[in-house]
């Protein structure tokens, strides 16, 4: 317990400063941030699985909320707050309903390429959404392309604020430089070395240098956001895309705490827990969370045992809120900006990109792909893009699949593709085919191609296909519609159709569909083997082979 309260009271040096400067990086005003802070934790700390993750504002969910807030708020605080307030809970739905639909294994349907794509373009987006309050001046964002040219433009045009450039350039220069050492507090020594030096020199009042105020005193209460109709497609489709992008940081943390202090999360349940701390936050005017790969970390370093440590940073940042709102008042914007730049750089992935260009180039351009998608036309339609990317990924992995004709390798057990054994001796009159992946609509008609290409090409007349179908692991009304077809054709050519190794469930399917009594019972063996002796057994082959297994 001691662990865990010293622990909180570390935590919170961390908490008020990203809180504030990932809900300015949102959208609404930087209070919002350490209201969204308070509440989830809480929840989280009720519902969720793991002992030490903890959850708040988030860089990589920045892009996102903007996306959705900025155009619709029209630059109206409250507005954009209902609006963020909106996404949380919609993010909040998704997960529990898909925590407890037991859907936890749907952020795995993105693969790591796709993955570091999208979350390259998003940190390129953060980052250049945070580099004119670097530079002490605003741009209007529309776009991550179309802000590179306004930033350009600024600059040019002498607006730059020196005196906000230098406080936020040396708090990210100290962010960076002690970001290796764990136990020292970087993000609080950058923050609280900038509001002093910011409040003894009176930079805001002498050099125009823009600062956070005044925090509003009191806890968050209970609202729920009203938004407008027209509203709700955007905060829906924004919720969503949070939901996918929370639940995929924090099933990859929360996994990794889990292994590495020995004990077992379900995703199921961390799915509901996210959620619940996401509920937490819309209805406690907070935004959309995440699990924080960079305060984790720091709770875990300053001993953390249970979520007993989250608790208490919670009741710390209420604390202030009630006991000391104008501590902060003198905190620059530039500062602010530097904390979320700091944590963006930190999304970037180059180093396993080199290692996927080496091994699979593909996928390599499907990352830079979806990477292109987020930098062109912003966070929320590069999720979608993702999505798309992986939908096409899996169904082409599934419509061209590898498959193989079979022969009998000498030295070597069982029967293997003779593109691989070119020396393999084939048995006359028999085609051993195997399908690597299952049969369905969209692979159904090359299915029959090729099996029709290894009859055509067989070097003897061909009696019998056997299809090797241990990789089919399921079938569908088409492809079993067009396997019935394919058996047709081959018996009128007196050719007999067999399978392989197929699994029970794939052949009740067959039954369903009226297959399997087309077939009848003897057109299935339970491994290559038996249906070569089964074969041997009907047809005076000059064949030799002391294994057939």
């Amino acid at each position: 317990m001691v662990h865990d309260f010293v622990a909180g009271i570390v935590l919170t040096t961390m908490l008020v400063p990203v809180g504030i400067a990932y809900a300015v990086a949102s959208g609404v005003p930087g209070i919002y941030g350490l209201y969204a802070t308070i509440v989830p934790l809480l929840a989280y700390a009720v519902f969720g699985p793991s002992r030490i993750l903890v959850l708040g504002p988030d860089s990589s969910l920045a892009a996102i909320i903007l996306a959705t807030v900025l155009p619709l708020s029209g630059g109206e605080p409250a507005r954009a707050v209902a609006l963020a307030g909106a996404m949380a809970i919609v993010s909040g739905l998704v997960c529990i309903i898909a925590g407890l639909a037991r859907l936890g294994f749907i952020t795995e349907l993105l693969s790591k390429p796709i993955r570091y794509g999208y979350m390259n373009g998003i940190a390129l987006t953060v980052l250049l959404g945070q580099i004119p309050k670097l530079l002490g001046f605003s741009i209007e964002r529309s776009g991550p392309l179309r802000d590179i040219w306004a930033i350009g433009k600024a600059i040019l045009a002498g607006s730059i604020n020196w005196a906000a450039f230098a406080i936020g350039a040396g708090a990210l220069a100290v962010i960076l430089l002690l970001k290796r050492h764990r136990r020292v507090p970087g993000i609080l020594i950058a923050v609280l070395g900038a509001t002093v030096i910011a409040g003894l020199l009176q930079l805001a009042d002498r050099a125009g240098v823009s600062v956070l105020g005044p925090l509003p005193q009191g806890l968050p209460a209970f609202q729920i956001p009203v938004i407008g109709t027209s509203d709700v497609v955007p905060v829906l489709m924004g919720g969503f895309a949070v939901a996918m992008v929370s639940f995929a940081d924090t099933s990859v943390l929360s996994r990794v705490y889990a292994v590495r202090l020995g004990y077992r999360v379900d995703p199921n349940q961390e799915m509901v827990g996210l959620g619940a701390a996401n509920l937490a936050a819309g209805f406690f005017q907070g935004f959309p969370i995440s699990s924080s790969s960079s305060r984790t970390p720091v709770a875990e370093a300053a001993g953390a045992k249970t979520q007993l440590s989250g608790i208490v940073g919670a009741i710390a940042v209420a604390s202030l809120l009630l006991f000391a709102p104008n501590l902060l008042q003198n905190l620059p914007n530039a500062a602010l900006a530097a904390v979320v730049i700091a944590s963006a750089i930190g999304l970037f992935e180059f180093h396993d990109l080199k290692r996927i260009y080496r091994i699979q180039r593909w996928e390599f351009w499907l990352s830079i792909l979806c990477f292109v998608g987020v930098a062109v036309f912003g966070a929320i339609p590069g999720i979608g893009i993702a999505v798309v990317i992986a939908v096409i990924e899996f169904l082409w992995d599934g419509w061209r699949p590898h498959s193989a004709v079979l022969g009998r390798a000498e030295g070597v057990k069982g029967y293997h593709d003779i593109t691989r054994y070119p020396n393999a001796r084939r048995i006359p009159g028999l085609v051993l085919f195997r399908w690597d992946a299952p049969l369905f609509f969209a692979n159904a008609e090359l299915f029959k191609e090729r099996v029709s290409e290894a009859v055509a090409e067989s070097p003897t007349a061909v009696n019998w296909v056997v299809v090797a179908a241990e990789p089919v692991t399921d079938i569908d009304v088409t492809s079993s519609d067009s396997l019935a077809e394919l058996v047709e054709d081959l018996r009128a050519n007196g050719i007999t159709f067999r399978f392989a190794e197929l699994k029970d469930p794939v052949k009740d399917q067959l039954k369903r569909f009226g297959l399997f009594a087309v077939l009848g019972d003897e057109a299935f063996y339970p491994t290559l083997g038996a249906a070569v002796h089964g074969y041997l057994d009907k047809h005076e082959i000059d064949w030799n082979d002391d294994d057939n297994s």
